[in-house]
């Protein structure tokens, strides 16, 4: 998965008016507790991070 399909799919679940404060403040547990911003810097792969924000927000399996 590329980045940005990472960030269309946040901006499609939680809102593209709020998807840049979400990821910017919202730590993960299955990051690490950090938030996917921070993630994405430190180099997590986006696949990774986009299964982390699909546990958190429990969205159904098909959109695994």
């Amino acid at each position: 998965m590329r980045e940005q399909e990472l960030l269309r799919r946040i901006a499609a679940h939680v809102g593209a008016e709020y998807a840049g404060v979400w990821r910017r403040d919202v730590a993960l547990p299955d990051l690490d507790h950090r938030t996917v911003d921070e993630a994405l810097a430190s180099g997590v792969p986006a696949q990774q991070v986009w299964r982390a924000v699909w546990s958190f927000l429990e969205l159904p399996d098909r959109e695994r």
